[in-house]
Parts: C-alpha cells; structure tokens; sequence
C-alpha cells in the first residue's frame, strides 16, 4: 500500500522543527509510526523546503531557484559518475549535503596536483564590492584555476561531476586547485555572491549566481582542515578522493550553507574546488 504524505503531515513535519527537534528524531518518530524510510526522508526534505521557500518569499526575499541535485532520493549506496562508480557517504537535508566516497582516484588527486603546482600562487576570492577578484585575509591558501575542459583530465572531472549532480558541464566555473600547509584555512564563508554588493550585479554576467559547490580532497593532512559546516555542527573528514558537495537555492544564510576550510594543523592539504552557476558560465 502506497503511503500518502498528507497536509496533517506536512503541518506535524514543521512543527517538530519549529520546537527544535532535530531531523534525525523525526524521521525515527516517524519510522516508528510505521513509516517507510525512503517516504519519511522524501515527506521531510519536501516539507521544510516547501516552508523555507514560503516563509523566503513572505519576507520578500528571493525565491528558490533550481539547483544541482544527486539523486539520492532512494538512499542509493552508489551513484554513476559515467566512467566510474562513486560511493554515497552521507545525505543531509538542510543544507542539502552529499559526500561522496571514491570521486576521485589516486592517480587523478596525484595528476592534478603535479599540473597545478608550478602555477600555485596566493589564493584570490571572488570581491562582490568590485566585481573584480583580490586577496582575502580570510583564506590563507596557496591556489590557481584550470580554464574549463583545459586538459583530458579536467575534461573527465567535470563531466563526472556534472554526471553527479545532474547539472550541465557549461554550468561551471574553472576547476580550482588549493594548498593549505600548516596554520593556513580558510574562515567560515558563504559561496554565494551577496546580493546587497556593489559588484554583484558584474559578476553574475557571467552565468548568474552560484547555486552548488564540489569540494574534492587531493591529499590527506595529518591533522585538522576538515570542511566545517558551523550552522549545523557538521564536519567532513578530507579524505583522498573523496569529495563533499552542497547547494544552495537561494542567497540568504536561512540555506545554512555557511562553511569553511578548518585550520591544518600538521601535514598539507590538497583540494579541487568547483562551482556551479545558475546558467552557462563565460
């Protein structure tokens, strides 16, 4: 028998959010109450998106807009990258996190690092006040971009990830690779571009704002630089080859996206960076 997610139970779903309970206890009330999990999980994700975007909009703040999306709605422990099969680590809800086991392999973490190390040199941001791009004492990394499709090897990580994610190649900016030695991180942030800045409306000429984001771990650092997500205690390990995704619909903080590189405290860290536009990125 089918299982209907009805109005009641969408009203039950925002409430126990409302008082504070956390999303794991509701799925296991609801579990408990009988329901399948693959429905609990898909009634809750609907639910308090659905409310997110309505108290957004009541506040006259943007609507959401579509985003890259994995398809994890069926709990998969695996996902086709097209050339390659990439584990399903971990799912959360809001924000909308994925990690993924195994994106990468060896070779390709060792590749990109021997073709971006020559081309290293301080890490510059995107600065909304300009439009332009300048340092940010913020990120203390080493970094530099691959133009989009440079090589045969940039060209097979980016249609896996756009495989991933179900989102289009074109869709992405330049590959960028990052350096973090020991006492260099990067502080929480937001990868969004901010709408209330002056440079805004420059950079979005470029494909619109930015709704997605990849990190891909290169190297493992003896101790510390795991990608923190402080809005929700949630931390991810950086692990060679794996790779931590996550979205976001809209531009205000409410999407919890807030996150940062934590501080190497011995050893180096590697990662790739790849960000996704709303449309073709020029």
């Amino acid at each position: 028998m089918t299982q209907q997610i009805t109005p009641e139970l969408r009203q039950w779903i925002v409430d126990q959010a409302q008082a504070g309970h956390s999303a794991e206890s509701v799925l296991q009330s609801m579990k408990a109450s009988g329901w399948d999990e693959d429905v609990a999980i898909e009634a809750m994700e609907s639910t308090l998106r659905g409310h997110l975007n309505q108290q957004a909009v009541a506040q006259g703040l943007p609507p959401a807009v579509k985003v890259p999306e994995p398809a994890v709605g069926d709990s998969p422990l695996y996902l086709d990258g097209g050339d390659r099969q990439v584990a399903v680590l971990g799912v959360m809800a809001l924000p909308r996190v994925v990690v993924f086991g195994g994106l990468l392999s060896d070779e390709e973490c060792d590749a990109l690092i021997a073709l971006a190390r020559p081309r290293m040199s301080r890490s510059l941001t995107v600065a909304t006040k300009t439009g332009g791009e300048d340092v940010n004492e913020d990120r203390t990394s080493q970094g530099m971009f691959f133009q989009r499709g440079e090589n045969e090897l940039v060209k097979t990580i980016e249609a896996r990830i756009a495989r991933l994610v179900n989102w289009p190649i074109e869709n992405g900016e330049g590959l960028q690779i990052l350096q973090y030695v020991p006492g260099t991180e990067y502080k929480p942030h937001y990868d969004y571009f901010d709408p209330a800045e002056p440079g805004t409306p420059t950079i979005l000429k470029r494909g619109g704002q930015r709704v997605g984001t990849v990190v891909m771990y290169l190297s493992e650092p003896e101790k510390g630089g795991g990608t923190t997500f402080p809005s929700v205690f949630f931390d991810v390990a950086p692990k060679r080859g794996n790779a931590v995704f996550f979205s976001y619909e809209r531009p205000p903080p409410r999407t919890k996206t807030l996150h940062g590189g934590a501080p190497v405290i011995a050893g180096e860290k590697w990662i790739a960076t790849k960000w996704l536009r709303e449309g073709e990125f020029r």
